[in-house]
């Protein structure tokens, strides 16, 4: 099948769209996998009144129904128009469609609300809208069905970093650097129930939003900025407090634990340090930098068969040269090298987008999505729902 992955995360910057052929695996071993072929990966950039929606719904203390409503709508034909766009460019004929949505709220240990404690969570997105305009079949909202069988709805990207890239003599790293941080950990040898994945913290959300409250840009190209600042320890330090890092894996995380609140209360932080906006980029740059590597240290490399690691970077992060050599710097002494997933044969804003195209595969093929061992869920469960063109 020739599948459409669409993918908009908590950066809010934009769609991605990988357009994927699937074919399933030629034995019935429980080792087996489907092979996946990457036919075409197209990027979008929100326009700019969709994205101050966006981030004024997210993590919002107060909105409307009918704003939420009409932003439900506008997101479905904004993808819709990705997966368009991507076709008219790429001439390929899709049979199915997979969106992840845009996240609004994402509560992944349950809470106290209207007299029951249960967790949540919610991507926007009107499937009706690309299965109208595409003509095929679209499968969406995968998160639910995890939790419902006690995972915390993440990390899904690990079901592919397993099929592409497990190997059995090398351990391999997954890390993908988007608004959030999370990696798949796959010892060599491993099955799906020894892998280990789970968010480490802010990606490139921080960085984002303090450039663009500091120098009015939606992002630091290529780490510039950061390039020309100093870390200030002991905001570094400050904000490696936060209580999600004491968390045990699983763990999932979002706005809700790093958006502006946190932002806003970082940059005033580095601001009590040093008056060069250049030194607030570098110090959260590093930020994301120290709490992979933490992680990395503290969680995974006990479990890792052999020093043969293969630390593969995905995500808009893995552009960010800074960022990328101070990653270098904490995991080169851990016995890692980390190289961007392009060394691997798929871009490196590819990934999450090809990720929901094989969530929609195994969905229709009544196959489970999640990896268990990952989210924390119980069992193995078949995500999404399918909405019919």
């Amino acid at each position: 099948m020739n599948v459409a992955g669409i993918m908009s995360g908590t950066s809010a910057d934009g769609i991605d769209v990988a357009i994927v052929r699937i074919a399933p695996a030629r034995t019935r071993t429980k080792s087996a996998r489907p092979t996946l072929t990457l036919f075409a990966h197209e990027g979008f950039a929100y326009p700019a009144a969709l994205r101050r929606a966006v981030l004024a719904a997210m993590n919002a203390q107060s909105t409307s129904t009918a704003e939420l409503a009409r932003l439900n709508w506008r997101l479905g034909l904004a993808y819709a128009e990705a997966v368009q766009s991507a076709l008219k460019k790429n001439r390929i004929k899709l049979d199915l469609v997979g969106c992840h949505g845009q996240t609004l709220y994402h509560q992944a240990r349950p809470a106290a609300y209207a007299g029951r404690t249960f967790s949540c969570t919610w991507q926007l997105g009107e499937p009706a809208a690309i299965a109208s305009a595409i003509g095929v079949p679209v499968v969406s909202n995968f998160r639910p069905a995890d939790m419902f069988a006690g995972g915390q709805g993440a990390p899904l990207v690990s079901l592919l970093d397993y099929v592409l890239f497990a190997d059995p003599k090398r351990g391999r790293i997954l890390q993908n650097i988007g608004g959030i941080a999370n990696f798949t950990a796959i010892p060599a040898r491993a099955t799906p129930a020894a892998v280990i994945a789970f968010d480490t913290g802010p990606g490139n959300m921080i960085i984002d939003a303090l450039t663009q409250t500091l120098f009015n840009k939606p992002f630091d190209r290529n780490g510039a900025l950061a390039a020309h600042g100093r870390v200030l320890a002991p905001a570094l330090k400050a904000a490696l407090r936060h209580p999600f890092f004491r968390l045990q894996p699983p763990r999932t995380a979002g706005r809700e634990q790093f958006g502006r609140e946190f932002a806003a209360a970082f940059l005033a932080n580095c601001q009590k340090i040093s008056p060069r906006p250049e030194d607030a980029i570098a110090t959260a740059t590093a930020l994301t930098a120290e709490s992979i590597a933490r992680s990395y240290k503290q969680f995974v490399m006990p479990h890792m068969r052999t020093r043969a690691v293969d630390y593969i970077v995905s995500g808009g992060g893995a552009r960010n040269r800074t960022l990328m050599s101070m990653l270098a710097h904490h995991l080169e002494a851990l016995g890692c090298h980390p190289s961007a997933s392009a060394a691997f044969g798929l871009p490196v804003e590819a990934k999450e987008a090809a990720a929901f195209a094989l969530l929609a595969w195994q969905t229709w093929h009544h196959l489970p999505g999640n990896v268990p061992a990952a989210t924390g869920a119980a069992r193995p469960a078949i995500l999404g729902q399918v909405t019919y063109a």
